[in-house]
């Protein structure tokens, strides 16, 4: 598909949007592929207007990216280490091998930041920052300064030591950068150093398996920006070369078994999820961007079958992924303690990239249902209210002793939160075949090229806390055209695909509700989506309304975890009880299935929430433990993401729906 044939976006937006988002196609491949159904809007045309977002985002432009930039240069040698490589006076390395890509990652987060924010200064950091990198490179092309500081005879010679994962961050960073800027530089340097990368690695060269996957996404990225096909075939390869044991030959450190680089078997062949959770993610993301690019069947075949491993028997109900420390993933099915949660962060952010790429290839909502719960509770999770303290794990419960960090010695976290939550733009809308999709419930507005001029597309609404969509549609001419507004599981009886979380009642469903200029209309349902299709006119106004019931959640019996609790979700909120809230207690009550909650606004800090209330027994032992004595009191669930702002304190996401005297 050429360029000047696309007539959804102008030239200029169309280069933009294939840099970031890894979905659209190439002239010279797209006949290949059938496989992409819906086009994803890039953040840099969607302005996010959100009352629950834009905050948010603005938060990760100051005091999230402050915090990066403080941590990066002064608090520890990342930057350090760029300037030592460019001095060549024989320095030695400073922290930890990886520590590059929290660079990287930093700069692609205030890519987004600049492009939505306009901010001069952190533009002029960007750029300061950039420098330093560009001067570190090596004629070749190689750019890693633990290897370059510590010997560069050793570096292609350990597969988990991160080479390929940071020259991935770098790649992204710098794609993210040119699209935001216009200013070739780090991507110059990127290209330079992927040319290197394949002049070593390839069909008929040296083999390799990716240690930490994330390269081969980003190839795909260079891919798009460039137009040179050999990146697009290099990702392909490298995806090719897992499961074929080629470990054998080179060392790694940190790798416990193949399976914990997802490199039992091919790609083409898995069907179970194991291993690291993080890799595993960036893994099946590159695999689908390849998709989507060579229509493989192979891949989303393989792709759906560890997508359904992942979310019918391994996903928490906040989304979150990754049950255990030892190996930051996945250990058996349907292992999910609370307490003990892992969780991490990146995985959630992960989880993100890797559900929005399989709506794109098949169309099915199912994908955006997992994706927001993962946003809007296991990644959000991640960072504090403040914007400057964040988790690297996100447990389900808590005695009081977690707190969040200002930072980590394996700082990936921060920045990647970030990145997406500056990048919330790229997953709102989507537009396919003059079928405009509504993904996301957030206030924003942005322009449709569609055949008969631009439709200006205005969203306001108060969700999550409301389910009312108000969308203004602008014109010159009439437009007929459908617009599909997502139906979420939760909405349809459904908490996610796979029935791992069941409602505990719903006989009641109310269906989503549709007017258009005041008028109810009729919708035929697709996929998970509402169609609403006819002939628009200047000024027409849809609303998209949405039941915010307060459901309770009991989990599938083999969570034995989770048995005999119960967990709350309102909208795509989940919803946990702290000690913050309940006299410095969240494990001295029980909550039956028969409880009654209601909505209460509140605030955790300055954040404005939607609360929860319900009067249950509060349970206190008797000092010699033979009994207990019941009182009725009343509980306050807040939402899961705003736990711990408040200091450390207890907290629970599963409610014990009957006594157990493991009360604490």
């Amino acid at each position: 598909m050429k360029i000047s044939k696309i007539n959804h976006f102008s030239k200029k937006t169309i280069y933009s949007f294939l840099l970031i988002l890894c979905i659209s196609f190439n002239s010279d491949v797209s006949a290949q592929s059938n496989t992409l159904k819906i086009e994803p809007i890039l953040f840099s045309n969607v302005n996010v207007t959100d009352a629950f977002w834009k905050p948010k985002m603005d938060l990760v432009a100051t005091k999230t990216l402050a915090a990066c930039i403080f941590q990066t240069e002064e608090k520890t040698a990342r930057i350090r280490n760029f300037e030592k490589v460019a001095r060549k006076k024989g320095e030695k390395h400073e922290g930890v091998f990886y520590d590059d890509s929290d660079v990287f990652k930093a700069i692609e987060a205030m890519a987004y930041a600049v492009k939505t924010s306009k901010d001069k200064n952190l533009e002029a950091k960007a750029d300061e920052w950039i420098d330093k990198i560009a001067a570190a490179q090596l004629e070749d092309g190689y750019l890693n300064t633990y290897y370059t500081l510590n010997g560069l005879e050793k570096r292609w010679t350990d597969m988990s030591m991160h080479e390929d994962y940071l020259g991935g961050h770098m790649i992204e960073a710098a794609v993210a950068y040119y699209d935001a800027t216009g200013k070739r530089k780090f991507l110059d340097v990127v290209i330079k150093w992927a040319n290197y990368f394949d002049s070593l690695f390839g069909p008929g060269k040296r083999d390799w398996v990716t240690g930490c996957q994330e390269l081969e996404l980003a190839l795909v990225k260079l891919y798009r920006v460039t137009e040179d096909k050999k990146y697009l075939n290099l990702a392909d390869w490298l995806l090719s070369e897992r499961g074929k044991k080629l470990a054998v030959g080179y060392t790694w450190t940190d790798w416990k078994d193949t399976a914990y680089a997802q490199d039992v078997v091919p790609v083409k062949e898995q069907k179970d999820i194991t291993g690291h959770a993080v890799r595993a993610m960036y893994l099946y993301t590159g695999a689908a961007d390849v998709a989507a690019h060579t229509g493989d069947q192979g891949y989303l075949t393989a792709m759906r079958r560890v997508w359904e491993d992942v979310v019918f028997r391994n996903m928490y109900i906040t989304g979150g992924i990754g049950s255990a420390g030892s190996n930051e993933g996945f250990t058996q099915d349907y292992d999910l303690p609370n307490e003990q949660a892992y969780c991490e962060t990146c995985a959630s952010v992960g989880m993100v990239f890797w559900n929005q790429r399989m709506n794109s290839l098949t169309g099915s909502a199912e994908y955006i249902d997992v994706l927001e719960r993962s946003l809007y509770n296991g990644a959000l999770d991640g960072l504090s209210l403040s914007g400057d303290r964040f988790f690297y794990g996100n447990p389900l419960a808590s005695s009081g002793k977690n707190a969040r960090k200002e930072w980590f010695g394996t700082a990936c976290c921060p920045s990647n939160i970030a990145r997406l939550i500056a990048s919330l733009g790229n997953y709102i809308y989507g537009y396919t075949n003059g079928k405009i999709y509504v993904n996301l419930f957030v206030g924003s507005n942005t322009t449709f090229k569609v055949a008969n001029g631009d439709l200006q597309f205005t969203m306001a609404t108060n969700y999550p806390w409301e389910g009312s969509m108000k969308c203004t549609l602008n014109m010159k001419k009439k437009i007929n055209l459908p617009i599909a507004f997502r139906i979420p599981g939760w909405a349809n009886g459904i908490v996610a695909p796979g029935n791992l979380y069941q409602f505990e009642n719903t006989s009641v469903i109310t269906k989503p509700i549709v007017l258009v200029n005041g008028k109810i209309v009729d919708y035929q349902i697709e996929n998970g989506y509402a169609i609403i299709a006819q002939e628009w006119k200047n000024n027409d106004v849809v609303e998209y309304q949405l039941p915010m019931t307060i459901n309770k959640i009991k989990a599938r019996d083999e969570l034995v975890q989770d048995n005999g609790r119960m967990a709350i979700q309102r909208g795509p909120i989940v919803y946990c009880v702290e000690g913050a809230d309940n006299n410095g207690k969240a494990w001295n009550f029980i909550a039956p299935l028969t409880t009654a909650f209601t909505t209460e606004n509140y605030a955790v800090l300055d954040e404005k929430v939607i609360s929860l209330t319900a009067n249950v027994p509060t349970i206190q032992m008797n000092e010699d433990g033979s009994s207990v004595q019941t009182t009725l009191q009343q509980i306050r669930a807040i939402p899961y993401y705003t736990w711990c702002n408040r200091g450390s304190n207890s907290m629970q996401v599963w409610l014990p729906t009957n006594f157990k005297k493991e009360i604490k």
